[in-house]
């Protein structure tokens, strides 16, 4: 068969189901082995890096490797964004480039460019194929690399020519990569120490990232919770790997967290960071962050542990191991007679009560907030998948809208890109059909990839996309405005152009526009129901900004409260 019949056949192999991408001159023999049948869905994107967010939404959503594909020069530069945000958030990728003809590479040929040395730094590893009879094997360890260990992208650079040329396929059984040997269990001694210091400690926090739902540890991260009588905080990446309908659930810290998570986080006496790799946003002044308690770090890659803050007990491995050891460690100690944090517990739970999320109602406007709660009451209980753009809409979403399952809400964290969320949401509605698929986005967002809507529409990947539309790029407007003196800098995209409704309608969707709370339910629960791709214009308060806040540089508990609550926060009664 030929290399391209090789590429087709390899994804089958892997039991890839979909795939997302756009065709051209160098990966052309690859398309054109798709035209002679592959058991692999195609969806063609309009941008490649709306393909490569669809397939870091497809991964989001499956738990599975994302396939993206995509020609040389522009095709392949184009998916250098969608790379380096599944470096930075550890999202399973396969991205399969096509290169110029293997006598032409090195002579700045047509379209040619080395997408191996510019992705080098944002990728696990990557190849460049220079035999036909290694596609099988290359493939073979592209999808082991990206989906073992700490999870992220790799990518296959294929010349046209080796697509073309012939081999006697057969695909390897096994891996042979003798430098990629990632952890697969853990030290008992380590689970000890930590399983004794949490279940001793008199203010335990778990602190939950990302990398929880990345290792398949949700149900032993409740077991861990609910055994220990543990609180629990989530960060935006790791918002859904834990009910936050549960007692145990106090939040997300960090930045735009609620008072209750960061006091929570910063008065502990034990934190244990598990798939949490202590980012800027959820830290902030990272020397004045948690001052004084025990640091126990769960990670799959050794390399997060003591990178910025010393761990004291560090516990590396696969995360579903680790936590579900450390659980029965835990239980073990509880039945020794390690007390329960009923006191920490009832702090936590006092503070929840004393700094509530606020926000001052309008009769001029809708308000942001007030969108999201919709949203929420609409979709409480139901299969729901909500993604996100970047931006002031995003931390709305994180603090309004309920995550009951794993991987239900997804969003770009570390990379934080703009027009991420709607083809992330196409990815997921092809990860998950039978799901409502929606997509919380921003009107600066919004523009960067609503070409995408056409996908959702002709491929029959339906979404529907709740437009937080302040005209303004807000967060970018809420800096300047807080930390600029107010100037605003081309920030201001005005509300009626384009008209996101007829544009919805343009790309064989529907249309909505809603500036009234009156209007604003039943919008929602029509878009809802119509089962088809649906755009709703919600006209929100220009002026409104997102708190609390922790402003850049300080630490976590000098944070700022909307300017209408109470702006003290006392880490009282201690």
């Amino acid at each position: 068969m030929t290399g391209g019949d090789a590429i087709l056949r390899s994804l089958e192999a892997e039991g890839v189901e979909v795939m997302f991408g756009i065709p051209g001159g160098a990966i052309m023999p690859t398309y054109d082995a798709m035209a002679r049948g592959t058991t692999v869905r195609h969806v063609l994107a309009r941008h490649e890096q709306g393909a490569g967010h669809m397939a870091q939404g497809y991964a989001r959503a499956s738990g599975r490797v994302g396939v993206a594909i995509a020609t040389s020069g522009p095709g392949a530069t184009n998916l250098v964004t969608p790379i380096a945000d599944a470096w930075m958030d550890s999202t399973p990728l396969v991205c399969i480039t096509g290169q110029v003809r293997s006598s032409l590479i090195g002579t700045d040929a047509f379209q040619e460019c080395d997408i191996t040395g510019i992705t080098m730094p944002i990728v696990k590893h990557s190849w460049l194929v220079d035999d036909v009879r290694d596609i099988p094997a290359v493939m073979k360890a592209a999808f082991h690399v990206a989906r073992t260990g700490r999870c992220g992208p790799v990518l296959v650079d294929v010349p046209r020519d080796l697509q073309e040329a012939t081999l006697d396929y057969s695909y390897p059984a096994e891996v042979e990569l003798p430098g990629w040997r990632p952890p697969t269990k853990v030290h008992p001694l380590q689970v000890r120490d930590a399983g004794r210091a949490i279940a001793h400690a008199r203010k335990p926090v778990l602190y939950v990232g990302g990398g929880t739902l990345n290792g398949n540890a949700c149900a032993e991260l409740l077991r861990l919770a609910e055994t220990g009588s543990l609180p629990v905080v989530t960060t935006l990446m790791g918002k859904s790997a834990f009910p936050e309908a549960h007692e145990l659930h106090f939040g997300w810290p960090g930045m735009h967290g609620p008072k209750w998570s960061n006091l929570a986080m910063n008065t502990c006496d034990v934190l244990v960071a598990i798939g949490a790799r202590f980012d800027d946003r959820v830290t902030g002044k990272l020397s004045a962050f948690a001052p004084g308690a025990t640091i126990v770090h769960l990670d799959i890659d050794p390399a997060e542990i003591s990178k910025l803050r010393d761990a004291d007990i560090p516990v590396v491995g696969p995360l579903a191991t680790a936590v579900d050891a450390l659980a029965d460690e835990v239980a073990a100690q509880r039945a020794e007679g390690a007390p329960v944090p009923e006191a920490w517990l009832a702090q936590l739970r006092a503070w929840r009560d004393e700094f509530p999320l606020v926000y001052e109602s309008s009769d001029e406007w809708l308000k942001p907030q007030q969108v999201l709660e919709a949203l929420q009451r609409l979709t409480a209980g139901t299969d729901t998948i909500v993604t996100t753009g970047v931006g002031q809409h995003q931390m709305w979403a994180m603090q309004y809208v309920r995550s009951e399952r794993p991987r239900s809400f997804i969003t770009s964290g570390g990379l934080g890109t703009m027009g991420y969320g709607i083809p992330a949401a196409i990815g997921a509605k092809a990860a998950r059909p039978e799901a409502t698929v929606v997509c919380v986005d921003g009107d600066g967002c919004f523009q960067m990839t609503a070409q995408e809507l056409v996908t959702a529409v002709l491929e029959d990947l339906p979404v529907v996309v709740v437009l937080v539309n302040n005209a303004h790029l807000g967060m970018v407007t809420q800096w300047q405005d807080m930390f600029l003196d107010g100037r605003r800098s081309h920030v201001h995209l005005t509300a009626q152009v384009p008209d996101y409704a007829r544009l919805a309608e343009a790309y064989g969707g529907v249309g909505m526009v809603v500036d009234d709370a009156a209007r604003l339910e039943p919008a929602l629960a029509e878009a809802l129901a119509l089962g088809r791709t649906v755009v709703v214009d919600c006209r929100v308060d220009p002026a409104e900004q997102v708190f609390p806040m922790i402003p850049p540089g300080a630490a976590a508990l000098e944070m700022l409260d909307h300017p209408s609550a109470d702006t003290t926060v006392e880490a009282r009664a201690l």
